[in-house]
């Protein structure tokens, strides 16, 4: 799954985002989610969640459960 569509994503999965400042390089950070901070139940360029880290970014692959 590519992390576009809103109801893919739940607080508690894995997964790998793509944080602001490495969107020019790409750089994945994984880590699990916290929130869903997208409200519209698409996005092209990946929904938007912050991290249990606290890191913030749009999410690229969906890793586990």
């Amino acid at each position: 799954m590519n992390g576009q569509v809103r109801a893919d994503i739940r607080p508690g999965l894995e997964v790998d985002i793509v944080l602001k400042q490495d969107q020019p390089t790409g750089k994945l950070t994984h880590g699990t989610v916290k929130d869903i901070l997208t409200n519209s139940p698409r996005h092209p360029h990946g929904i938007k969640v912050r991290l249990t880290s606290g890191q913030v970014g749009r999410v690229k692959n969906i890793t586990g459960n």
